[in-house]
């Protein structure tokens, strides 16, 4: 059993079958790219969801930070005025206190002057009385 076949004939089922295959591998290509293209869709919207959360995530974070740098910024604020006037405070009192060194020897005498005081008028004190009672002696010889 012989099959002959002409030569012109293989080539046409040779160029069948490969425009067949041919065919075949452009659909399953294109099904291929079809899937990719859903896939990629797919991975796009996923990523523009996640894109969208992490914007709504540091816009949520900046506010965060916005508002605890408010919250610094006035209680540092405070803190200075506070120091402020703590700091005005005490020069007040410095300025009392200087004031009271100026007048202290004006109103108040040390102990060792006023002692010194008493013994001089105590002195001045004898002498005179020393000197009233000569003159009632020389007075009561007369």
């Amino acid at each position: 059993m012989t099959v002959t076949v002409e030569f012109w004939y293989l080539v046409g089922l040779l160029l069948g079958f490969l425009g067949v295959v041919f065919t075949f591998g452009k659909l399953l290509l294109g099904e291929i790219e079809k899937r990719l293209d859903q896939r990629f869709q797919t991975i796009d919207a996923a990523n523009k969801a996640a894109e969208l959360r992490l914007d709504q995530r540091f816009q949520a974070i900046d506010e965060a930070n916005k508002d605890a740098s408010k919250h610094w910024d006035t209680r540092f604020a405070e803190l200075m005025e506070q120091n402020r006037r703590e700091a005005d405070g005490w020069q007040r009192i410095e300025k009392d206190f200087l004031r009271f060194q100026a007048e202290l020897p004006l109103q108040y005498v040390r102990r060792e002057d006023y002692v010194r005081n008493q013994t001089v008028i105590e002195a001045k004190l004898d002498s005179l009385a020393l000197k009233i009672e000569n003159v009632q002696l020389k007075g009561q010889q007369q």
